[in-house]
């Protein structure tokens, strides 16, 4: 896991780079730090109205008296998607948007879930219930 880790500082910004200098080659300097700008203020915008949404359904979940798990994953794509546009690039973006979009959230969503139970399986990741 840490070498695929390495591996994705060292390959993400160096393609970012090669994309940002191709963008600008092919559109100009302006267009490409106004497409940067956007995407950010987008994003900001994307993040925030989808953080509010999750938070009042998964108030309603626990009004319901239920577990809002479905919820927290939801939480965490928001999150990690946020995060993830605050760095320019257009890699980035992709990747932000597409955990930002409930369309797509739910294929990341999967992804994680999938991550968590085997980490739990190896027991690199415990489960901690109190009662």
């Amino acid at each position: 896991m840490f070498r695929i880790l390495l591996l994705l500082i060292i390959i993400v910004p160096a393609a970012e780079i090669a994309l940002l200098i191709l963008f600008g080659q092919a559109i100009g300097l302006w267009p490409t730090i106004g497409l940067i700008l956007l995407t950010g203020v987008l994003g900001a915008w994307l993040a925030k109205r989808e953080g509010l949404q999750t938070i009042r359904l998964a108030q309603l979940e626990v009004e319901q008296g239920r577990v809002p798990s479905d919820m927290l994953l939801d939480g965490i794509c928001i999150l990690i998607g946020g995060v993830v546009l605050l760095k320019p690039g257009y890699i980035t973006d992709a990747l932000g948007f597409f955990l930002l979009i409930p369309q797509t959230r739910g294929i990341a969503k999967g992804f994680i879930l999938k991550l968590f139970n085997k980490m739990a399986r190896n027991g690199s990741f415990v489960f901690i219930s109190r009662r």
